[in-house]
């Protein structure tokens, strides 16, 4: 038999030919309970951090095509009738220079 089950955690491990030692094949080894604290805290940071780049890639692909320059934004609010011809020339000027 390679395994045998004598004490919770520990087993007694074929290591060679003829070899046979005791280690802790079922517990938290030497790291203990900090061992386990660190690993469950990186795979959340892994999580978060993959969530975050999906998030924002989304956001990038989706923000490129709705965005409007402002001069399209002025051509529209020229359109509809919010601002006069007097308005609109000195927004243009203004967009168009700086």
């Amino acid at each position: 038999m390679m395994f045998e089950n004598i004490n919770a955690g520990r087993f007694l491990v074929h290591v060679g030919e003829t070899e046979w030692g005791w280690h802790d094949m079922m517990g938290f080894g030497y790291f203990g309970i900090f061992g386990a604290i660190f690993m469950l805290l990186f795979w959340v940071a892994i999580i978060v951090g993959v969530v975050w780049f999906i998030k924002w890639i989304i956001e990038q692909s989706s923000s490129g095509t709705s965005k409007k320059s402002a001069l399209e934004i002025l051509d529209e609010k020229y359109a509809r009738g919010e601002i006069d011809d007097e308005e609109y020339e000195r927004r243009k000027r203004k967009l168009l220079e700086g």
